[in-house]
């Protein structure tokens, strides 16, 4: 699922509802010197918060302080000033501005003394409402698409649109190749409308007429706010591929193709006036059929079932609320987030779902009723096709039929993944993880205000990298490139950052399909499969570098460590004729930040070396070299990876057992989200433990080993059902 405002990949983060403060002009009075506040003042966009402090003038914390929205300079009628945790001092700006900028007044008050009390001035700026989508689009030479992204200003904002090669921007306009055209906002509305508008831009990409392989961002700032900034990254191609998530999100007039935005018309949520605050939705992600050839739309329980809480007939509508405004079936969108103005259709009814609050079930699936007059009947997927037809964009395709392959080390070790979803669209990668135990948890709302239900799951496929999914894409069938045939049913991702790649998380799909035949209230003896065609290719390219080993920083005295251990522990393991050739200090990859004992192998040695996994309680990372190069001083301190899983079964087998063994001991630390199976990077020709770690905690202990095996760290933000929702005025 997917929140489209305040966070895109949170899933569903909720958007905090605006709580009107006292009218009046802000003011600054740091201190009275009894409290002091920090910050004094400050600036933040309208997606921003600020934690307040008090403190007494010796420089304790302040106890005993109640904390207020006292005065500020937005519209207080229907905007309000934003709202602040009386007790934390946590502040939460407006959700929308009727200027450029406004300035709200923050007081602290001793509960024990109402007249000491302090300041401070909060200037806000409009962020974006709607970031830049689509998120990310493949283009060949002249291909375009256009660009949207909504500010958090009424009647008024604008946007300036920039292109760059970098994520971190920096070039000059156009200097990055293709032009930006056609930029304009639309600022019809006012505040005291019935139904004010936010400031809505676009623009239209259009990559150069003849395209070197590469990517090209473009980026939107706000023009209040130059801080503020929101991107889309084009993968530029001279193959001829053209795809855009807009294709996936916007309303179908025809028989409705697969990996479409939609869900139930319910996953709303409603205040105590009645008025819609909060909606979501997913991805319609395949056709499944029982053996009496009854079709079903197959999506996520949180998608199509709003994680146990809809009823059975509910109806599934695309496209979903996301892009729609929130508005539910029936009615026709005004303006919907994507552009469309396109009726809503129902396309079916809420039928089975795997029940989420049980340890018995162990996937997060849902189906709903349909017929061959609101679905494409054949199971084609968008842009999971061959090129060609509409500007050579990737035309839809159904999968393989049946109940998908199973990954093993034959197909594992050469296997590229591909899916199309909601948010992202077309997208590929690599697997990474197997057999993985990973923990989520579950909501009653579309805000993620009301916990549900914390959820283990366990033979879970993880996949690397910041732009295969996003909120949203729950839902989304994952299919073999080579041969489309299905492999999983996406469902959740963790963030990651430019070093630190992000995962996305899928449950096999035979798992899937049998769950839904045994837990939910099918027939006895009902079986569901997948409603596709042959074998063929799926056209995808991958918009993450899978190869880059990310790199990190090592302190100078774990260095000075690995320096000492390598020189007198280190030195016993050399010998030329068992192809060891040398030692040095260097940089550990499955452990980011710890340093690790390089060991030079000679790459011309028959058959393998044997190389301990630590010396000095420090992780080996093996590097084959020559003797030459070793003697020379000119031996590499790194070496290149292939992404994946590239080892023999009997390898992973023996993983998986181990996996088994520990996985439950290693996520009793709740710094650990995740644990799977994996392959080292610092000698790949071992597997690993793959122990994802949440980073707003730390862990108990980082070991470099479990139960013989190597283990990789990889530190993301927390899991979350990929869930999209948005918040309505």
């Amino acid at each position: 699922m997917i929140r489209l405002f305040r966070s895109l990949f949170a899933c569903a983060a909720p958007l905090v509802l605006v709580i009107a403060g006292c009218g009046g002009g802000p003011s600054s009075n740091p201190s009275n010197g009894t409290l002091t506040i920090s910050p004094a003042t400050t600036t933040i966009d309208t997606n921003g918060q600020v934690q307040f402090t008090a403190t007494l003038p010796d420089g304790s914390p302040a106890t005993g302080v109640n904390w207020v929205v006292s005065t500020g300079t937005n519209d207080n009628t229907q905007l309000g000033q934003g709202s602040i945790d009386p007790s934390s001092g946590l502040y939460f700006p407006p959700s929308a501005l009727s200027k450029d900028s406004v300035q709200v007044q923050i007081q602290a008050n001793l509960a024990s003394n109402v007249y000491k009390s302090v300041t401070a001035v909060v200037t806000v700026t409009p962020g974006f409402i709607q970031f830049v989508t689509p998120e990310n689009a493949t283009l060949s030479n002249g291909g375009t698409v256009q660009l949207n992204s909504t500010l958090a200003e009424v009647g008024g904002g604008s946007v300036n649109w920039s292109l760059s090669t970098s994520p971190s921007g920096g070039s000059s306009p156009g200097s990055a190749g293709g032009a930006i055209s056609n930029a304009s906002c639309q600022k019809s509305g006012s505040i005291n409308s019935s139904n004010p508008y936010y400031t809505y831009c676009t623009a239209t990409y259009t990559a150069p007429s003849s395209v070197p392989t590469q990517a090209i961002y473009a980026f939107a700032t706000a023009a209040a706010n130059s801080a503020t900034t929101s991107y889309s990254k084009l993968l530029l191609n001279g193959a001829g591929l053209n795809t855009s998530p807009l294709d996936n999100q916007a309303a179908q007039t025809a028989a409705v193709q697969m990996g479409s935005s939609g869900g139930n018309n319910n996953d709303v949520d409603i205040d105590s006036n009645g008025n819609i605050t909060d909606c979501a939705s997913g991805t319609l992600g395949a056709l499944v059929q029982d053996q009496s050839s009854n079709l079903y739309i197959l999506s996520n329980n949180h998608v199509l079932a709003e994680s146990d809480q809809g009823i059975l007939s509910d109806a599934i509508i695309q496209p979903g609320l996301v892009d729609t405004g929130c508005t539910q079936y029936p009615g026709n969108v005004p303006t919907p987030t994507n552009g469309t103005g396109a009726a809503i259709r129902s396309i079916g009814t809420l039928q089975y779902w795997v029940p989420l609050n049980t340890t018995s079930t162990n996937v997060d699936a849902a189906l709903a009723n349909t017929s061959a007059s609101n679905v494409d009947a054949s199971g084609a997927v968008i842009a999971l096709g061959a090129a060609g037809g509409g500007n050579n964009q990737i035309g839809a395709a159904a999968p393989v039929a049946g109940t998908g392959e199973v990954l093993t080390a034959a197909n594992v070790n050469n296997i590229h993944v591909a899916k199309s979803g909601r948010t992202t669209g077309l997208t590929c990668t690599t697997v990474d993880t197997i057999d993985s135990t990973v923990k989520v948890s579950y909501y009653k709302d579309a805000a993620e205000t009301q916990p549900y239900y914390s959820k283990t799951y366990t033979g879970q496929i993880g996949m690397p990298g910041n732009y295969f999914s996003d909120a949203g894409d729950s839902g989304s069938l994952v299919v073999d490139t080579a041969n489309a045939q299905p492999v999983a049913l996406f469902y959740a991702g963790s963030a990651g950052t430019a070093t630190a790649p992000g995962e996305s998380f899928a449950q096999p799909i035979g798992e899937v399909l049998t769950e839904l035949a045994q837990f939910s209230t099918a027939p006895q003896d009902t079986t569901f499969t997948v409603v596709g065609g042959s074998p063929h290719t799926v056209n995808c390219l991958d918009y993450d570098q899978n190869t880059a080993t990310p790199s990190s920083v090592v302190s100078a005295s774990r260095m000075s460590a690995a320096k000492t251990a390598a020189s007198q522990q280190g030195a016993a393991i050399v010998d030329a004729s068992k192809g060891i050739l040398g030692v040095a200090a260097g940089k550990s990859v499955d452990q980011p930040g710890q340093a690790a004992i390089l060991v030079y192998v000679d790459q011309n040695h028959a058959g393998p070396v044997a190389v301990p996994q630590t010396i000095g309680g420090l992780p080996t990372r093996v590097i084959a070299t020559t003797a030459g190069a070793v003697a020379g001083g000119q031996a590499p301190t790194s070496a290149s990876v292939l992404p994946g899983i590239h080892l023999p079964q009997a390898t992973l087998n023996a993983a998986r057992a181990i996996q088994k063994q520990y996985a439950g001991q290693l996520m009793g630390d709740p710094a650990f989200f995740g644990v799977g199976v994996s392959q080292s990077q610092d000698n790949p020709s071992e597997a690993a433990l793959m122990v994802f770690i949440d980073r707003t905690r730390t862990p108990r202990s980082q070991p470099a080993t479990v139960g013989g095996l190597r283990v990789r760290y990889r530190t993301l933000n927390p899991i979350k059902v990929n869930y999209s929702a948005a918040a309505r005025k």
